[in-house]
Order: structure tokens, then sequence, then C-alpha cells
């Protein structure tokens, strides 16, 4: 019943965004930012690629201006391209201009007017995979038991990353680019990564942390209306409440402005 009057943050992506909500994790704190405005829903599938997102994306996001009952899905970030760059034989590498393609599709799906899933109140947000620390994870590979190959490359990795920025691009949706921000605060060292990675593919608290400001940097420059700062409770603060007669103040209220 909560989510059927507040509106939602959802999260789309593989194990790292699932693992947004490990503490520390981005998933956790925009849970606490947005506490009592916006519900954070986490679809974060681990292992997934966008050729396997999109029939799940279509069961989970709903038609939003038919569905009553349905909140709104107010920001979509979209977080893939970790396992679509494994490289063969893995089962999860998908073909560079299928990537693309699958992106693309994603977006479509919620901004054309033609699509089931159209929803205009949904402000959408692309994020670029993470690079990969190959010596943090050939090691973890190599311990395992049986052994296993490497199955990502640091350069494949950011021509993945590179297409998220241009699909965003061209499509003029924002996106937050993990890939440069990681790589970045580390110096532009690639085993300097382990700053940032658990495993060399996975971020730790504090890869979690650079994505986590960036997100909100981005939400903040490109969406201003739907920042934590700039939203209404749901419900009344406490103080707010008519003591005397509560019923009517106690009534749920859009957080968002609408234009």
């Amino acid at each position: 019943m909560a989510a059927a009057v507040q509106d939602v943050i959802m999260l789309l992506g593989d194990s790292i965004t699932q693992g947004g909500w490990e503490p520390g994790g981005f998933a956790q704190r925009l849970a606490h930012v947005y506490a009592r405005k916006l519900d954070v829903i986490n679809r974060g599938l681990s292992g997934y690629n966008t050729e396997w997102a999109i029939p799940v994306f279509e069961q989970c996001f709903a038609k939003q201006h038919e569905q009553q009952h349905v909140p709104t899905v107010r920001i979509l970030t979209i977080w893939f391209g970790a396992n679509d760059a494994a490289i063969k034989p893995s089962p999860q590498h998908v073909p560079l201009p299928d990537f693309i393609s699958n992106l693309t599709h994603l977006v479509h799906m919620v901004t054309s007017s033609s699509s089931a899933h159209y929803s205009p109140k949904t402000s959408i947000i692309l994020i670029s995979p993470p690079p990969v620390n190959t010596y943090q994870r050939d090691a973890d590979l190599q311990s395992r038991d049986p052994p296993k190959l490497l199955d990502r490359t640091f350069e494949v990795t950011r021509k993945y990353a590179e297409a998220v920025v241009e699909v965003g691009e061209r499509m003029k949706i924002p996106v937050l680019d993990v890939w440069t921000a990681l790589y970045d605060a580390a110096g532009r060292n690639e085993r300097d990564l382990d700053k940032f990675l658990w495993d060399g593919l996975h971020l730790n608290a504090a890869g979690y942390e650079v994505m986590y400001e960036g997100l909100i940097n981005t939400i903040k420059e490109k969406y201003p209306k739907l920042h934590y700062d700039e939203l209404e409770p749901v419900f009344a603060p406490w103080a707010e409440i008519k003591w005397d007669d509560p019923t009517e103040s106690l009534k749920a209220r859009r957080t968002v402005r609408e234009k």
C-alpha cells in the first residue's frame, strides 16, 4: 500500500546494482536521503546482460499512465555493460552493436509514446560499467576451485563504457560515466583500481561512494526538481499535523511538483 501512494526510483542493472543494498552501497544511501519522498526499488539482477534484462523490464515496468494504484517511476537508472563486455566464450557476452541496440531499446521503451511502457514522467539516467582491474580479477578467478580463465579485459570494458556515453549523447539522456570517474580516482592506473573494487569487477564501499556522489550530482544538475532537497514528504511532517482533527492533514500528497 505504501508504494501505491509513494512514487519510486527504480534501479535496473546487474550484480553491481544488486550490490547497492550492501552496507555503504548506493541504493541503501538513496533510500536514506529519499526517505518519505521516493521509494527505491532495486532491480539489480546478478549476472544479467542487456539481452536478458529486456524481457524482465517489460514485466517490471508497468504502463505508467494506464495502471491504477501503480506508483510512478520518477527516476530510472539503467546500469549495464559489465557482463555484456565479458569475452567469448562467456554466455554473458553481448556483441557491442547488440549492446548498443539493447540499451537504445530499453530507453525507447520508456520514452517512445508508441511504447506499451511509455512513461513521460520518468527521468532516465544511463550509467556506464566501471573499469575492470584485470590483475585483481585474474587472481580471483585463479583462486577458485577449479581455477577459471580471465573473462574480461580492461580495453573491451572501456569500449562498452564509451558506448553508453555515446548512446546517452545520441538520445539526449544524462549519463553517469562511472568508468571515467573511477579510473580518474585511481590516478588512471589500472592496478590502483583495487581501492574501489573488491574482486576486480564489483565495487567496494569506496567505489560505491564515488558512484553515489556522481549520481546525486547528475540528478542535481540534470533533474534538479527530483533532487531530494527539492521534494516534499508524501505525508506531512508531524509538526504540520492538525492535532485536533488530523485526518485531512494526513492525506498523502504528491512529492514532485508537476509543471
